[in-house]
C-alpha cells in the first residue's frame, strides 16, 4: 500500500513538472483541488472490496498528493523573496506532524480498527483545503509562466547550484524516508531485545513529531548561519546517529527513547532548508517545476517495498520494510530474557548490512557537499 502512494506521487509529480501545471496555473487553486481529491479518494478505501481497488485508491491519492506538497512550497516561496528558509522551517515542521499524525490516532482508545484513522486523516485533508481557499491568495512575488513548455525541466536543470542543492536533497530524502519508516519497527525490536514495553505507537508519533521542532529550530537559526550551512551540520549530525545506532539495545530505555527524539529532530532539520535553497536558485519563472521534479525524484529513489528481515520470534519470520537498493536489519537476540542487564548484540550480517547503509549515508552526505562560498 505504501509503495502505490509512493509511485502515484512520483507519477503525480513528475506529470505535474513536465507540464508546470503549478507556475501555469494558481498554485493555490492547484493545491486545494488536489487535497479535496486526495482527500475523497482516501475516504474511498472504506468502499474497497479487492487488493486492486486498495492499490489503485492508494495510487490516486498519492498522484494527487503532488498537487499539495511541492506546491505548498512553492506558495510559501511566492510569500517570502528574504527568509525563505524560516518560512519554510515552520511549513515542513507542519507537514512532519501530519506525518507523525496517523501513529497518534493510532494509538487513541477511541477506535477499534484503521477505518478511524482514515475518516481521521481525510477530514483533516478535507480541512486543509478548505481553509487554503478561504485564507490564502497567491503571493506578491510569483511570476506566471506563459504556458506549457516542453523545454522546462532542461532549463531548470542548467542552474548550476540548483543542480548542486537537488542533489544534496536526495541524499536527504532517501536518509529520512528510511528512517521514518523504521521509526516503529527499531522501537518494536528494542522491545523484543530489552523486554520493555514501550508504546510503539505513542512514541514513533514523538520521534517524528520532534521533527517539527528542528524544522522550526533550523529555520530561525539559517537566518544567522545561512540555509547551506545549516543543512550541511544536520546531515553531520543524522549520519553520527546512524553510525551509532547498531548500539542503541544497550541504552536503558531514557536514554534509547532521548537518542531517538534528538535523531528525530535532525534527520529533518535540513529538508526546509534544502527546499529554500533549492528555491532560491530555481528560475524564477519555473520555481514550482523546479521543486516538484526534486520532490519526484527524492520520493522515487525512497521507493519502498518488503524484503525479509533477519528478525525472527519463536521460529516465525517477521517482514520488515526496507529502501530501494538496501535491506537494514537491526535484529535483536531471538528469546532474550527481560531480566538481563543488558540484550545481546544484534546479529553480525544484521552489524554489516548497518554499516553498509551507514556508507550509504556518508555518499549522500558528500552529495550535500555546496560551493565553500555558499558556506561562508
Amino acid at each position: 500500500m505504501t509503495a502505490a502512494v509512493q509511485l502515484g506521487f512520483v507519477t503525480g509529480t513528475l506529470l505535474s513538472a513536465w507540464l508546470t501545471i503549478a507556475d501555469w496555473f494558481s498554485p493555490v487553486r492547484v493545491f486545494v483541488v488536489s487535497a479535496a481529491i486526495a482527500a475523497a479518494l482516501n475516504l474511498l478505501l472504506l468502499t474497497a472490496s479487492s487488493l486492486s481497488g486498495l492499490i489503485t485508491i492508494r495510487f490516486g491519492v498519492g498522484f494527487f498528493l503532488a498537487g499539495v506538497y511541492p506546491v505548498g512550497m512553492k506558495i510559501c516561496s511566492d510569500w517570502y523573496e528574504k527568509g525563505l528558509g524560516k518560512a519554510l522551517g515552520y511549513l515542513v515542521g507542519a507537514l512532519v506532524l501530519g506525518t507523525a499524525f496517523p501513529h497518534l490516532l493510532n494509538a487513541l482508545p477511541v477506535h477499534t480498527d484503521g477505518r478511524w484513522v482514515i475518516v481521521a486523516t481525510s477530514g483533516l485533508a478535507l480541512s486543509g483545503a478548505l481553509f487554503m481557499f478561504l485564507l490564502v491568495r497567491d503571493g506578491p512575488y510569483r511570476r506566471p509562466t506563459g504556458g506549457f513548455n516542453p523545454r522546462a525541466l532542461r532549463l531548470v536543470f542548467r542552474q548550476p547550484l540548483y543542480r548542486t542543492f537537488a542533489f544534496g536533497y536526495f541524499g536527504h530524502a532517501w536518509e529520512l524516508y528510511t528512517f521514518w519508516a523504521f521509526v516503529p519497527v527499531l522501537i518494536g525490536l528494542y522491545n523484543h531485545a530489552t523486554g520493555n514495553t514501550l508504546n510503539v505507537s505513542v512514541w514513533s508519533f514523538g520521534i517524528i513529531a520532534a521533527g517539527a521542532i528542528g524544522c522550526a529550530w533550523g529555520g530561525k537559526w539559517s537566518q544567522r548561519w545561512g540555509s547551506a550551512r545549516l543543512a550541511f551540520w544536520a546531515l553531520v549530525i543524522s549520519t553520527a546517529c546512524c553510525l551509532f545506532s547498531p548500539a542503541i539495545y544497550w541504552l536503558s530505555p531514557p536514554f534509547f527513547l532521548l537518542f531517538m527524539l534528538v535523531w528525530g529532530m535532525m534527520v529533518v532539520a535540513d529538508s526546509p532548508q534544502f527546499s529554500a535553497l533549492i528555491s532560491q536558485n530555481a528560475l524564477p519563472e519555473y520555481r514550482a517545476t523546479a521543486i516538484t521534479v526534486v520532490n519526484s525524484i527524492g520520493f522515487f529513489i525512497t521507493g519502498t517495498y518488503c524484503k525479509g528481515a533477519g528478525l525472527t520470534k519463536n521460529g516465525r519470520k517477521v517482514k520488515l520494510p526496507a529502501k530501494t537498493g538496501d535491506r537494514v536489519r537491526f535484529a535483536a537476540q531471538r528469546n532474550h530474557p527481560p531480566h538481563d542487564p543488558l540484550p545481546h548484540p544484534p546479529h553480525p550480517q544484521s552489524l554489516l548490512d548497518c554499516f553498509r547503509r551507514c556508507h550509504e549515508l556518508f555518499l549522500a552526505l558528500a552529495a550535500a557537499a555546496v560551493p565553500r562560498q555558499a558556506l561562508v
